[in-house]
């Protein structure tokens, strides 16, 4: 059951509550101090202005001085103070959701737009900021003044005081029904941003498609239309909350003015004082604008809260790969042996059909193992199930005898270099890209992988060298200059089992003969599984094994596939054949 927003909030704030105490207090200390000025205003009119005393109309108005004088000071504490806690908590909500984020598997993401969690991440933690710095504060500002505003008209007037109390229920309705619809609508005006961020996102980053394709003006339509489906949602939310406003404004002002009214019938009749009433229209012009203040801050903590509940669900999202309490641990050791058995996997979102079917394999320490078959024959997701970004729908999978279930997210994966198909490329400088699976790795070693990888190449022709900022997932570079930048940082990573998936694909004849030099030298003492589709890639492996409709159909050597496995045949033919054609 996920917590509410309050306790959810309340948790954030919890480590600050002494800064929080501070704050509430200088909130008292103003809002008493103005409330004080009624009584300024009360012996001003009586003391001063009826009674014609100089001398006292000074003292009264030094009184008046220093109380505002208090109230000043007081009010930049609390500014201070609350527009620090607004960052503050947004800062920790940013980084406690980003800390979930990261433990959720590839599945999750799989399902979701990242736009869409990117908005959650920052659209709705900047709205929830500024409510807690600037709206939140206003509300408790505003209502201790309504409080302490209506105890001093009681001490003025009891019976003005219960006349406009009178009024407080036709005040109150409003607020509540109205308070909910804007909610619900801010609610979905957030989801309608959300979607408009996951397009954005889609569309940028996948630029050169979009214009490859003359797609702009089908994506600016499309756009268009998400960005009246926000305008349409917030065209509600507006309605309801100036609703709202003037409802309030209206009802709580006419209610004062009547009273103001009787009161004044009342100073006529010698009941109260000028200054009594005086003071009591001060209060009551506190209270109405305080009031006021509620009415119009409501509506933005009803909006918070509609975002805050979408920051909820995020951070409360189930982790579908758990982390082990007391985890075993590998023996010592530079290479690694692996056993499947009984693997059965299913994709969550395609529960008929079997991505692995019945897979038992067992891989020697330092055995080179090359898996070839069709494209959807399950060899990327038999990778992907290796380093636990999914759970086996039945079996398992050993390292060294130790079912990888009861190991540690950490340190199973730390046994894994991988070298994508689509090579992955940061938006940082070279030595950043490589050194990602060793962040502690010197200048002079990423230097050294970059050299075995046949990377230093290119990268010293850069104007800044190793310091060049690569762009966005590798703009700046060739798709077989992302291949070896990624072959580099398996390099460097230096660990016990490589899984190169296609490792070679995007790099011409002469990058591809310098990188399987470095491949070579990289594998020895290694268990490697190695996807391929290149004939010369699976001639070198120590077995092949050949794969189709998620299941493993052959095993041997390259010859004996030849022999005996009509797949296999068929699959080296091909590549004997396009490289016959690429020679001619």
């Amino acid at each position: 059951m996920l917590p509410s927003v309050m306790q959810w909030l309340m948790a954030f704030l919890k480590p600050y509550r002494l800064k929080v105490f501070a704050a509430i207090i200088f909130l008292f200390i103003g809002s008493l101090a103005w409330l004080s000025l009624g009584q300024g205003v009360k012996m001003m009119v009586d003391e001063g202005f009826v009674s014609t005393n100089s001398e006292r109309l000074n003292h009264i108005i030094g009184f008046i001085l220093l109380i505002t004088a208090i109230s000043a000071t007081a009010v930049f504490c609390r500014f201070y103070l609350m527009t620090w806690l607004g960052e503050r908590v947004s800062a920790d909500i940013r980084k406690t959701v980003y800390q979930h984020l990261l433990a959720l598997s590839p599945g999750y993401f799989a399902q979701q737009r990242t736009g869409e969690v990117i908005s959650r991440f920052t659209a709705d933690t900047t709205l929830l900021q500024s409510v807690v710095s600037s709206s939140l504060s206003m509300a408790l500002r505003a209502s201790v003044t309504v409080i302490g505003g209506i105890a001093m008209m009681a001490i003025t007037s009891i019976k003005l005081t219960l006349l406009v109390l009178l009024a407080v229920p036709l005040v109150l309705v409003p607020v509540g029904i109205l308070g909910r619809k804007v909610r619900n609508l801010s609610r979905k005006s957030q989801d309608r941003v959300g979607d408009l961020g996951a397009y954005i996102d889609e569309s940028l980053h996948e630029i050169h498609t979009v214009q490859a394709y003359t797609h702009e003006q089908q994506d600016q339509y499309a756009f268009f239309a998400k960005v009246e489906a926000v305008m349409d949602t917030a065209k509600g939310r507006i309605l309801y909350r100036a609703i709202l406003i003037s409802s309030v404004m209206f009802l709580s002002i006419s209610a004062i003015t009547l009273v103001t009214w009787v009161g004044a019938q009342d100073v006529i009749n010698g009941v109260v004082s000028s200054g009594e009433l005086s003071a009591f229209m001060f209060y009551a012009v506190m209270v109405a604008g305080s009031v006021a203040t509620i009415s119009e801050v409501y509506s933005e903590i009803q909006r918070a809260f509609g975002a805050a509940e979408r920051l909820v669900e995020l951070m409360y999202t189930p982790i579908d790969i758990e982390q082990l309490d007391k985890p075993q641990q590998l023996p010592e050791g530079k290479s690694r042996q692996l056993s499947i058995s009984k693997l059965v996997f299913t994709y969550p979102q395609e529960s008929n059909n079997s991505a692995l079917d019945d897979i038992n394999l067992h891989i020697q320490a330092g055995e080179r193992v090359a898996l070839v078959g069709p494209s959807g024959a399950g060899k990327s997701t038999l990778f992907e199930l290796l380093m636990r970004f999914y759970m086996p729908t039945q079996g398992q999978i050993c390292l060294d005898n130790i079912d990888i279930a009861k190991l540690s997210l950490a340190q199973l994966r730390q046994q894994y270099a991988l070298v994508p198909q689509d090579s992955v490329i940061f938006a940082n400088n070279v030595i950043e890209n490589v050194r990602y699976g060793r962040p502690d790795a010197s200048i002079e070693e990423v230097k050294l992988a970059c050299i075995a990888a046949k990377a230093d190449e290119f990268i010293v022709a850069f104007s800044q060298g190793y310091d060049t900022y690569l762009g966005e997932r590798g703009v700046r570079l060739s798709g077989g200059q992302k291949q070896r930048i990624a072959i580099a940082r398996a390099i460097l990573a230096n660990r016990p089992i490589l899984l190169l998936d296609e490792a070679t694909s995007a790099l011409d004849a002469v990058s591809e003969e310098k990188v399987k030099q470095a491949l070579d030298t990289l594998m020895q003492g290694k268990t490697t599984l190695i996807i391929a589709h290149r004939l010369a890639t699976v001639i070198n492996a120590d077995r092949i094994i050949v794969m189709d409709k998620g299941q493993v159909v052959a095993t041997g050597k390259h010859q004996d596939l030849m022999a005996s496995n009509a797949l296999y045949k068929e699959f080296a033919s091909l590549q004997m054949l396009e490289s016959e054609q690429t020679q001619t």
